[in-house]
């Protein structure tokens, strides 16, 4: 049996794949716009730290409460902060961060569920797409500070470690805060991920397990000031070209 008799029938196959391929290029240019519109709105926007963690942390949560502080200071030290700019530990973080000194950005996901904005933003941007979304918190953040959250909050934490540990972005401080919440995580990573060969021991280094939020900040603040963050290859290429 060939390819042919596999495929669908249609009367015109040709205008089918037309349809296809508009459909589909459609879809590339509204990802593009995503990345274009956003790099715009943020290029002003630092230095800057994102701060990920759970939509669905209450306001009376004690990890509510942290992230706000730990925002606050932040923003208070002369960071933007960036977060998912949803509801629960991402409302904690913007609203830390809107009654500081420093900007308290918001991007925003279109989602079915769980995600609406939330009203503590300076500056507010809307995505349709996870991925042009994810770019734009590794592009534009110096630091990362996540806290307890769920599938979302687990992927932008393993994806930033994956991106670090294979050089495609600047090496910086990745913190977790929440001793309870994480150490279970890094036991089974020690145990497993090492333990199995599966990764280098030395890249566990790359997380730092920090609950006290003027600690946090003395952290990313000695980070940058003494080692500095740095440039990828081709940012230096630039830098050596102007």
């Amino acid at each position: 049996m060939s390819l042919s008799d596999k495929l669908p029938q249609t009367s015109d196959r040709y205008a089918m794949m037309q349809r296809f391929r508009s459909r589909e290029a459609w879809h590339v240019m509204k990802i593009l716009s995503e990345f274009v519109e956003s790099a715009e709105e943020l290029q002003q926007i630092s230095p800057a730290v994102s701060i990920f963690g759970s939509a669905r942390t209450p306001r009376d949560h004690r990890y509510y409460k942290l992230t706000e502080d730990i925002a606050r200071l932040l923003s208070d030290a002369g960071f933007a902060v960036i977060s998912g700019g949803g509801p629960g530990i991402m409302e904690a973080a913007n609203k830390g961060a809107y009654y500081g000194n420093s900007p308290s950005v918001g991007l925003n996901i279109v989602l079915p569920h769980e995600q609406r904005p939330n009203e503590y933003q300076d500056l507010s941007l809307k995505f349709d797409h996870f991925f042009s979304r994810k770019v734009m918190f590794v592009k534009h953040a110096l630091a990362y500070v996540v806290m307890p959250g769920g599938f979302g909050t687990l992927d932008e934490m393993f994806e930033a470690l994956t991106l670090i540990q294979t050089g495609k972005t600047r090496k910086m401080p990745i913190i977790l805060c929440g001793v309870e919440f994480w150490s279970g995580l890094l036991d089974w990573v020690r145990e497993r991920l090492i333990g199995d060969g599966l990764i280098n021991a030395d890249d566990l280094d790359l997380l730092q397990l920090i609950d006290d939020p003027q600690q946090i900040v003395e952290t990313i603040f000695t980070f940058y000031e003494t080692r500095g963050f740095e440039a990828l290859p081709e940012e230096r290429e630039q830098l050596l070209n102007l």
